[in-house]
């Protein structure tokens, strides 16, 4: 399942907002309103939970400088990515889109779809206010 966020503008550099994005404790700060936890689990690693939902753990699987900051998930029983892809347009200027790719039975793909869909249209959206 490929899902992607509307592509939102952040007036900061590219390097600003990876360096923000890279920091896994900032992602705190751009959660929907229905978060109901967040741990910080070390550098690298941390947990979530949504109104409604499971507990999540994310993990930074991977990244590319200023342009690209690969997320994904800790357990093998959810195997999703979580990808911002983040693209310098003027000096203070940023175009920010999050893909989410995920391997889920034709069941579970339905009921998850419009919830993540949610979810990644509201990280884009909060980090467009930053």
């Amino acid at each position: 399942m490929n899902l992607e966020s509307n592509k939102v503008t952040v007036h900061k550099s590219a390097k600003e907002v990876f360096e923000f994005l890279t920091k896994v404790e900032n992602f705190e700060q751009i959660m929907p309103e229905s978060k109901q936890k967040f741990e910080v689990l070390n550098d690298v690693r941390f947990l979530f939970q949504l109104k409604g939902m499971p507990e999540i753990v994310l993990e930074q699987k991977g990244q590319e400088p200023h342009s690209k900051v690969i997320l994904g998930a800790a357990s093998e029983k959810l195997p999703f990515t979580l990808t911002a892809n983040i693209e310098e347009v003027e000096a203070e200027k940023t175009a920010l889109k999050l893909n989410f790719d995920g391997e889920f039975n034709a069941m579970m793909a339905m009921m998850i779809k419009n919830p993540i869909q949610n979810f990644i249209n509201t990280l884009s959206e909060n980090l467009g206010k930053l």
